[in-house]
């Protein structure tokens, strides 16, 4: 059994402490930049390490998730490239009549971004669905919260916790625990369409008396929406007039759009072909509707490319996660510079530059919160301890520390009662606890490995605790309960508070787990 340090028990202060404050729907970066502090004070002895590690913490956390940020500031600048051409309100245009209310843009962004990501996992699915259902959806009256909340559980909880096509989760699990992967992922398929179907339907039912009817006041002031309010100069209101409900509402509408952009429905008054687009001086129609029409087939085109390289490839060799994201960032970076010498030749450059750099302030001033929270957990996992930590190399040149976060956890499975029931949420608990990294798949060899173990005992097929484990880590880390994981991308596209959306799917999703886990112990034992 592995020794509990006094920087373990530390560690687990911090993490009660920053669910304590979150539940209470307080700010956590202060108990966060604290406990990183004492953490490392407890584990290294020196007071110099531990402010150190204050700043190693963030560091690595910005270097893990820059690939996040990247992509959101690129889908961001170009959708600020095309509301310049007035090509934004014309690219929505085919999806309103699927979508005519909040009701049925909540279902659609569920199913459209649960198809995508189950054939691509959520990484290039949160920016497409993004760009182009999501202003749709708020036009319909959805809140920018519910279209988050919809398209967390579905993405990055429901199709990835399966990950029944390209299956590098059920392969994890299998591996570490000596069972079959192909049953685990079936098994697992079952329980993650019973946890998403629930926590869809909870979070459906809690947000019917917040819709509001259609309306494209809403999708303007959605547009406007500063970025500063999202991360800090927010407060609670209750009037539904606001674009949000019960949610974020700005201190002040910013400006930095060109008078009249954004505030004149472009649909609302019919154009003759060369006349200029309403409020978008010096804009030709024919212009706004090639870039209205080129993104969507450009991204259409991209997801037939996906197609097509899983089937050529199979799950191994085909695009996913990180390649087909950089692909989405590279689409949204050439039509910026497209929309933009579309707009004026004379001031291309300039302006290709500005939305850049409008893109990347959004993403930082955004999200930028979550990265002292991130660097608390990554000393927990012992990939990123021993940089933040100060822990000399080997002779490799490889740096590894503490995996605090695991060795808590491992020390857990003494005190599991040999029950069916109650191993299988003892499981559910460790994966959990497993995800608070927010790596999404890092806890797999270890639900694995004590289900594995476990399962024979208890009289539950390793499969199905495997395939319970599964599910705790990943709708825990993948991004549904984690604020400081790929979240953060849901929470940008969506313009909403990352801790906010993370509130919201706290009870739909726990309570999804609890009947799941209940289910894979009465139906596959």
């Amino acid at each position: 059994m592995i020794d509990i340090t006094l920087a373990h028990w530390v560690y687990v202060v911090g993490i009660v402490a920053i669910l304590a404050t979150m539940l209470a729907r307080k700010n956590i970066i202060v108990p966060a930049v604290f406990f990183t502090m004492l953490t490392a004070l407890a584990f290294t002895g020196s007071l110099p390490d531990a402010l150190a590690a204050i700043f190693n913490a963030s560091l690595v956390a910005a270097k893990e998730l820059f690939n996040i940020f990247l992509i959101i500031a690129l889908v961001t600048a170009m959708l600020g490239a095309l509301q310049s051409l007035g090509s934004d309100k014309l690219m929505v245009t085919p999806f309103r009549p699927v979508m005519r209310n909040a009701h049925l843009s909540f279902w659609t962004i569920a199913v459209a971004t649960y198809l995508i990501s189950l054939f691509f996992w959520p990484t290039p699915a949160v920016p497409l669905i993004g760009a182009v259902l999501v202003p749709v959806a708020i036009r319909a009256g959805l809140r920018p919260l519910a279209a988050g909340f919809a398209i967390a559980v579905a993405g990055q909880g429901m199709a990835l916790s399966s990950d029944y096509v390209i299956r590098v989760a059920p392969g994890l699990s299998a591996t570490a625990a000596n069972a079959n992967a192909d049953v685990i992922a079936n098994r697992a398929l079952v329980l993650s369409l019973i946890t998403g179907g629930i926590a869809l339907v909870m979070g459906y039912l809690l947000e019917i008396r917040k819709m509001r009817p259609a309306s494209q006041e809403l999708l303007t002031e959605w547009e406007l929406t500063d970025s500063e309010a999202i991360a800090k100069n927010t407060e609670v209101v209750d009037a539904p007039t606001t674009g949000h409900g019960v949610a974020l509402r700005e201190t002040e509408l910013g400006g930095g759009r060109p008078e009249g952009v954004g505030s004149v429905g472009v649909l609302d008054a019919p154009v003759e072909p060369d006349e200029e687009v309403a409020g978008v001086p010096g804009v030709k129609r024919r212009t706004s509707v090639f870039f209205a029409v080129f993104v969507p087939v450009a991204y259409a085109a991209l997801i037939a490319y996906l197609v097509y390289s899983l089937s050529q490839g199979g799950s191994e060799d085909s695009l996913k996660g990180g390649d087909a994201a950089a692909l989405v960032g590279g689409i949204a970076a050439m039509t910026i510079f497209f929309a933009t010498f579309a707009e004026g030749r004379s001031t291309f450059l300039e302006r290709s530059a500005e939305h850049v750099t409008d893109g990347l302030v959004f993403a930082f001033k955004a999200m930028g919160v979550v990265l002292p929270i991130a660097g608390f957990f990554f000393i927990g996992n012992g990939d990123f301890s021993g940089t933040i930590l100060g822990v000399a190399p080997a002779a490799d040149g490889s740096v590894t520390g503490p995996n605090l976060l695991f060795d808590v956890v491992l020390n857990l499975q003494q005190h599991i009662p040999e029950n069916g029931f109650v191993t299988a949420f003892g499981i559910l608990l460790i994966g959990l606890i497993a995800g608070l990294d927010g790596s999404g798949f890092s806890g797999l060899p270890l639900t694995g490995a004590f289900a594995g173990s476990l399962g024979p005992v208890v009289g539950v097929s390793p499969e199905t605790l495997a395939a319970v484990g599964q599910m705790g880590n990943i709708w825990s880390g993948g991004g549904t309960l984690v604020a400081w994981s790929s979240l953060i991308a849901v929470a940008g596209f969506a313009r909403v508070n990352v801790l906010e959306l993370a509130r919201m799917c706290f009870l739909p999703v726990m309570a999804g787990l609890v009947v799941s886990t209940i289910a894979a112990v009465v139906l596959f034992g």
